[in-house]
């Protein structure tokens, strides 16, 4: 029996149709340089039948966040104008980076909101607080002030981002995708084997202990693929799973795989 919600098209989950490659890009974490060369090269190879996927983590780390951002958003779009293109051909996965920030908006709710901000700091959220009017001090300073201070900096905070035109995107970012015909499930970092896909919550993020125990099909999928490995080991292939990240924007590689249907790799760019 599968796992997967049996729902035509989940709000949360992305559906590639007729899907005979797919271009599958790794965590980028705000590294615009390696970006628009990684963009150049999927360009040239990209064919009738290929679909494009982000797999998470635009935001954090890198010193160009935003404009990280309106590159993904220009490159999707031009993909989009090639002919028999549809908007659901082109998937952008939310990461952690981009989990934490919806949740760093709404940090006024936070029953510890230092240790909560901290913790983000810890995990490369300072970039993108950088990128959009703020930093660290200024969310260090709202919070010692107490909660009101807290709601006025995070209503600041959202202002700026809405008025990059970003806050579109981050609602509609999926938490998982996979073919039409289930062949292969992509996710931004983890999938636990022992829940079902619509029970997943927090794992797409933070699983990665859990992505390292498939050892088996799961539901049914011929490969799970995630493209965010805390060890950034690069493309590493076993016989159910690809993990696919080479550590850009901690001073690696940014890579693209182009994966054929049945969960085959038939090229990879690395910038």
């Amino acid at each position: 029996m599968r796992l997967i919600p049996d729902m035509t098209e989940p709000a949360i989950f992305a559906v590639l149709h007729c899907a005979q490659r797919i271009w599958a890009i790794s965590s980028i974490h705000g590294d615009v340089n390696r970006l628009n060369n990684l963009h150049t090269a999927v360009a040239d190879k990209f064919i009738p039948g290929d679909r494009l996927l982000y797999l998470g983590n635009i935001l954090g780390r890198g010193e160009n966040v935003r404009t990280t951002v309106d590159v993904v958003l220009t490159f999707r779009r031009l993909i989009l104008s090639r002919r028999n293109m549809f908007t659901h051909d082109v998937v952008i996965l939310r990461g952690a980076q981009e989990e934490m920030w919806q949740r760093l908006l709404q940090l006024q709710f936070a029953v510890d909101p230092s240790d909560v901000l901290e913790w983000m700091l810890d995990q490369g959220i300072g970039a993108t607080l950088d990128a959009y009017d703020s930093s660290a001090e200024d969310a260090r300073a709202a919070i010692r002030q107490g909660p009101m201070a807290i709601t006025h900096w995070t209503t600041k905070l959202r202002a700026a981002f809405q008025a990059a035109g970003h806050q579109e995107w981050l609602s509609s970012l999926k938490h998982a995708a996979y073919t039409r015909e289930a062949t292969i499930l992509f996710v931004s970092r983890g999938i636990d084997p022992e829940r079902p896909l619509d029970a997943q919550a927090d794992t797409f993020w933070w699983g990665a202990r859990a992505f390292d125990t498939v050892d088996s099909s799961y539901s049914g999928f011929d490969k799970v693929i995630r493209g965010f490995d805390p060890e950034a080991k690069g493309l590493v292939e076993k016989p159910f799973t690809i993990s696919l990240d080479a550590g850009c924007g901690r001073e690696g590689a940014l890579l693209a795989a182009c994966i054929e249907n049945d969960g085959t790799v038939l090229d990879l760019i690395e910038v």
